[in-house]
């Protein structure tokens, strides 16, 4: 899925991990990102929230999309500050999830909480091949 998304990696964000359920964005606040207030554009943090949502949603191979999201701020992102967003699915029923993201600075204080809902759609993002006679299955 990274290979594809070229606005997360034209953002400048890095993936930190990514496992069952859970993923960790990471990215630096440059100076094009401030807004009129010389904080962080919202829209930014929002972005690096939504990018480890998906690759969260994304983790268990069945093309998931987002259906709702939302974001509150509780404190400003600086020029310079890194900042690492942690997704954690919190539920997941059929084809809908709910997953809350944290953005942190990397001192370890809150900029924002993210809660997205998602959807499957359908079909799997990579092949997955037999592992022995039992049926199980690894990714390649």
């Amino acid at each position: 899925m990274w290979a594809d998304d070229r606005a997360s990696q034209h953002f400048g964000f890095t993936i930190e991990s990514v496992g069952p359920g859970e993923a960790t964005l990471a990215w630096t606040i440059d100076s094009h990102h401030a807004n009129g207030h010389g904080i962080c554009h919202g829209g930014m943090i929002f972005a690096l929230a939504d990018s480890a949502f998906a690759f969260a949603c994304n983790s268990h191979n069945a093309a998931t999309v987002a259906q709702h999201n939302s974001i509150t701020y509780v404190a400003p992102g600086r020029v310079g500050d890194r900042l690492i967003a942690e997704a954690r699915e919190i539920s997941r029923t059929g084809r809908s999830g709910i997953t809350d993201v944290t953005v942190r600075r990397n001192d370890g204080a809150v900029i924002a909480h993210f809660r997205g809902h998602s959807r499957t759609i359908g079909g799997q993002l990579f092949e997955e091949e037999e592992a022995g006679r039992k049926g199980e299955r690894t990714a390649p």
